[in-house]
């Protein structure tokens, strides 16, 4: 039971990070990109901090200042000023489809950087998964188009972001985090769109509700991946976080006209494949290291 609910909470996240992108993409022809960077998290940094004057949290931590603290937001808001760069730019199934490598790269960074061990069957997984990543770009064919290579730089940026978060050492939690990055993506959004010589655009209704609307569906996907990570097997509910792309392809037919093409399909299918095997390889061995040792 507490299973279902954490897939269920873990799929609805998901819904709602697709839905942002959507909302994103359908702003970024009439509206700059910094400007939509700058807007959303300004609404998503008052939210929390409503919420922090609320509870009685303070506003200020000295760990803010933590040198992987800072690391980790400077990543977190690279990778979504290129993966946001790049749904400007390239449909969003393709986005979509490069974003869902972001576990394979963390497997990786943590058997290289944070001395996790990583047998040889998911070595195997995170290089054919980064087989199909290239299949999904097709470097050097007809229908590559530089552009994706944004949303490879985004998805480098989240998975860099998620690494550091395993390697922190301090008690701020998941709000004051997300609070940390979005106070420096608001002056960077402002800052890219001066350096890009962009005019800041007056939103109109239409504009005004759709950037609410992406705060508002941004922060409920947000509390929803908290809540599911709280409920069952972490393995097999990280393994629901791949059904954005089912909602991103069926969002990019309805709003976009957008019909993947094989190459994308197959690709995001190795990709998604591969990344299934290692979160269940990797709970399997979690749950075999407990077993052996009840008292961790």
């Amino acid at each position: 039971m507490e299973n279902i609910r954490g897939a269920a909470l873990m799929v609805l996240a998901m819904a709602c990070f697709a839905i942002e992108d959507a909302l994103i993409k359908s702003l970024t022809s009439t509206i700059p990109i910094g400007q939509i960077l700058a807007a959303v998290c300004a609404g998503g940094l008052l939210i929390f901090v409503s919420w922090f004057l609320i509870k009685g949290i303070p506003l200020w931590q000295p760990e803010y200042l933590d040198r992987k603290v800072m690391l980790r937001s400077a990543f977190d808001v690279a990778g979504s000023v290129m993966f946001v760069t790049a749904l400007s730019r390239i449909p969003l199934t393709t986005a979509s489809a490069v974003i869902q490598a972001t576990p394979l790269v963390v497997a990786m960074g943590a058997a290289v950087f944070l001395g996790q061990q990583v047998g040889w069957r998911r070595w195997i997984a995170i290089i054919i998964g980064f087989l199909g990543v290239l299949i999904i770009i097709r470097p050097g064919m007809a229908g590559f188009n530089s552009a994706t290579l944004l949303a490879v730089g985004g998805m480098l940026g989240l998975a860099a972001r998620d690494l550091l978060t395993r390697a922190l050492r301090v008690s701020l939690s998941g709000p004051q985090l997300a609070t940390h990055t979005f106070a420096l993506i608001v002056p960077a959004g402002v800052l890219l769109s001066l350096t890009q010589g962009n005019s800041w655009v007056v939103p109109d209704m239409r504009q005004s509700l759709i950037l609410v609307g992406c705060v508002v569906i941004g922060v409920a996907a947000y509390l929803a991946i908290v809540a599911a990570t709280r409920h069952g097997n972490a393995g097999v509910i990280s393994s629901f976080r791949y059904s954005r792309m089912i909602f991103a392809l069926i969002l990019g037919v309805m709003f976009f006209d957008e019909i993947p093409d094989a190459a994308t399909l197959i690709g995001a299918s190795i990709v998604i494949g591969s990344g299934l095997f290692t979160l269940m390889r990797e709970a399997r061995l979690r749950r075999a290291s407990l077993s052996a040792h009840p008292a961790l």
